[in-house]
């Protein structure tokens, strides 16, 4: 994997200020690049290494290009750029098409000729596998379970029964989806179970991170949209809909029956209650509990900042007198209010 500045300047349409027939054969930080390896400049807290970096080329914006000693390639969106040019340089391996010897397929399951199934996998009962389809060694997908064309699955992922996934979905090594959801009724202080017969449908281009689960539906399915990103460590309640194109970081959890609207970014940590509604374009900041439905897009955050250890002593103290604090001040309004009337009766004689 050995490409020279100016392939990597045609597939990008970007204009080189240097050596374009320098050789590159990997991608690094501004910190650790070697003469051999391309980098990327898009926060500008790294700028003061663009200097010192050994890299053999610089993805850079004009701006930062003026002046850049070394070779560069200067695009609109460095990071944009770098996203499109790092799966030239990624070595994960490529599956090939077939089933594996230890591979257990029931009779009725169908596996499309190109699919590559590994070891250990298994295929249940009316399930279906598409074309250019990779299904992980110890990987389970469950009965009448589709996964559409070119979906990846990594090994160790789990898909119950009844999980329709749509194309080009890439799920990482333990992931579950279609668990049941936490559904129970209580009588007298004993819960009895809800049968949870709904399942979990899931668009097209999405991402699932590693030990994230997607509970299903306890009567409809729950709804995972078109391009939807979802890191690590993430937990989907039943009924749960997430629009198209919305991303989710790592530890957040969402509460059943939640509707999250298109082009949201939820950051990690969040929490939300169930039974709500957010609206398109919203952003959630880290560790924010969202307890009731957002209506207009925009950004959102709960909780404090960090401080040191002695002064949130003090602030938590002082949260604890609040009500206290709430009621003395309504009482003194009160007072005044009582007092202003008077004089102004007074004055008015």
């Amino acid at each position: 994997m050995v490409y020279t500045v100016s392939q990597l300047a045609e597939r990008l349409g970007a204009t080189v200020r240097g050596s374009s027939e320098k050789q590159l054969s990997g991608l690094a930080t501004l910190q650790d690049a070697t003469a051999e390896q391309l980098t990327f400049l898009a926060n500008p807290q790294y700028r003061k290494y663009l200097s010192t970096t050994k890299a053999g080329a610089v993805l850079l914006t004009a701006a930062d290009a003026e002046g850049f000693a070394g070779t560069a390639l200067v695009v609109t969106n460095p990071y944009l750029a770098y996203a499109e040019l790092s799966h030239l340089f990624d070595r994960k391996p490529h599956a090939l098409s077939g089933i594996h010897p230890t591979a257990v397929i029931a009779d009725d399951a169908r596996v499309d000729a190109s699919a590559s199934i590994g070891a250990y996998a298994v295929i249940e009962s009316a399930a279906q596998i598409e074309a250019g389809v990779t299904v992980g060694s110890h990987s389970v997908v469950g009965a009448r379970s589709v996964i559409g064309e070119g979906g990846w699955l990594a090994p160790r992922v789990t898909l119950y029964h009844d999980v329709r996934i749509g194309k080009r979905v890439v799920i990482q090594s333990g992931a579950v989806i279609g668990g049941e959801g936490f559904g129970f009724a209580n009588e007298k202080g004993v819960w009895q179970k809800i049968a949870q017969i709904g399942g979990v449908t899931i668009g097209d281009d999405v991402e699932i991170g590693a030990n994230t689960t997607v509970d299903r539906g306890a009567l409809s399915d729950t709804l995972i949209g078109n391009g939807v990103k979802l890191d690590n460590q993430i937990m989907i309640a039943h009924n749960v809909q997430i629009g198209d194109n919305t991303a989710m970081a790592g530890c957040a959890g969402i509460s059943g029956s939640t509707k999250i609207g298109k082009n949201c970014m939820i950051a990690g940590g969040v929490g939300m209650v169930g039974h709500i509604e957010v609206c398109d374009n919203v952003f959630v900041t880290g560790m924010t509990m969202v307890t009731r439905s957002i209506t207009e897009p925009g950004s959102y955050s709960s909780g404090t900042a960090m401080q040191p250890a002695a002064e949130w002593r003090k602030s938590a103290a002082r949260i604890r007198q609040l009500d206290d604090m709430a009621r003395r001040l309504q009482q003194m309004e009160k007072q005044l209010a009582t007092v202003t009337s008077a004089a102004d009766t007074s004055s008015d004689a």
